[in-house]
């Protein structure tokens, strides 16, 4: 076995900052619970030199497999939205020779520059890392909890596939930009025209500015003679080689309400559902299923601060586009809606929520996400996978 330390990235939001060891500790645990069959232990954080780390066990794999398992351990590793800088661990803190650090390479797990997850700003987006976490612990609830490590999922039939990740309520795309940074196929629906062509905008000027062999479109999509409202889509090689041959990333995001999901896209079409709640005070949402983004509606008194009227409506839908075994997270401000009314609409919608427990029992890691954002805001988030 290997005794390992991450060093938690650096944030430039105070607050994310301060939460940040806590958040990345409770990744990192259902990391271990989900994708790594009991092989990491001792989890914990500590400080070195005046920063903050997390440390874990992992048990190394025999067999014949080992090679590979171990590559994609890295991987998962490395994946993990705080994880910085990561090291191998000699000596204990407080051992008369100290502790060493010999640096570990982390795996290549992005395809493309970060920068695609930080130049866009605006306000209300969502924190990157915590965007990032929310896929990634989402990822790990599937049924297949490995494929968090590459861009690849593989089919019943042994068949490859990139993953597939659906943002319901994509807004300017922070989302869809985590699954495209990682090599995996993104989709969207944002009620905002505006913040359908304002990511048309930029994700067109990203590639092309990164000389990315790409197809862009910005249309309107149709089915039955019916307008279904506008829709960008974009197909992009990671490289010219890649793009030659057709291997090829998609990203599609569609200009039309959230309840109507199930006219958009076929069912079982997506491995994860990601998406973050209108937190009740810049984003509102109707109860009739309409949100806007921006909380300046012309119906005021159709407005309501808690998502959970949205959600139960178009929880049907987006269950019906998740392929079985695959997982929807949703990450929310609790103090417009309690999380007892979340795990209600998921399990309503007939989803199996993850690590809830009875009142008595002690906290597991899927109870160590909330966290402050700011004066209006504490965030949460919750889990659950489609049976299979």
């Amino acid at each position: 076995m290997t005794r390992y330390a991450f060093l938690v990235s650096p944030s430039h939001n105070r607050v994310y900052a301060q939460a940040a060891p806590r958040l990345a500790l409770a990744e990192l645990s259902v990391l271990a619970e989900r994708a790594f069959d009991g092989r990491v232990t001792d989890l914990g954080t500590t400080t070195l030199g005046g920063l903050p780390y997390v440390t874990f066990t992992l048990d190394d794999p025999a067999g014949p497999d080992a090679d590979r398992v171990r590559e994609t351990d890295l991987g998962l590793v490395s994946a993990l939205s705080s994880a910085y800088a990561l090291f191998a661990v000699d000596g204990e803190p407080g051992a008369g020779g100290g502790v060493a650090l010999r640096p570990v390479t982390r795996a290549a797990v992005e395809l493309f520059d970060s920068d695609l997850l930080t130049v866009q700003r605006y306000a209300g987006k969502t924190n990157e890392d915590f965007t990032r976490l929310l896929v990634n612990v989402t990822v790990a609830a599937t049924d297949r909890p490995r494929d968090l490590a590459g861009p690849w999922t593989v089919r019943p039939d042994g068949a490859r596939r990139r993953l597939r990740v659906l943002d319901p309520m994509a807004g300017r795309g922070t989302t869809l930009n985590q699954a495209l940074v990682r090599g995996w196929d993104a989709a969207g629906i944002d009620v905002d025209a505006k913040d359908v062509e304002a990511y048309a905008v930029f994700l067109r000027t990203w590639l092309k500015n990164h000389r990315l062999k790409h197809t862009a479109d910005l249309g309107t999509l149709r089915r039955d003679g019916k307008n279904l409202g506008r829709r960008f889509t974009a197909t992009v090689g990671a490289t010219p080689q890649e793009y030659r041959a057709g291997d090829t990333i998609g990203v599609e995001l569609v200009n039309a309400d959230t309840v109507r999901a199930a006219e958009l896209f076929p069912a079982g079409h997506f491995d994860a559902i990601v998406t973050d709640a209108p937190y009740g005070v810049q984003h509102g949402n109707r109860a009739s299923g309409t949100r806007g983004r921006d909380g300046r509606s012309t119906a005021r008194d159709d407005l309501t601060r808690s998502p959970v009227p949205l959600l139960t409506k178009a929880l049907p839908g987006w269950v019906r586009l998740l392929r079985r075994g695959g997982a929807v997270g949703i990450s929310w401000n609790v103090k417009v809606a309690p999380r007892r009314d979340l795990v209600d609409a998921l399990t309503t919608a007939g989803l199996e929520v993850l690590g809830e427990r009875s009142d008595d029992a002690a906290p597991g890691p899927w109870q160590g996400f909330e966290h402050r954002v700011d004066q209006a805001i504490q965030r949460d988030l919750v889990v659950a996978r489609k049976p299979r």
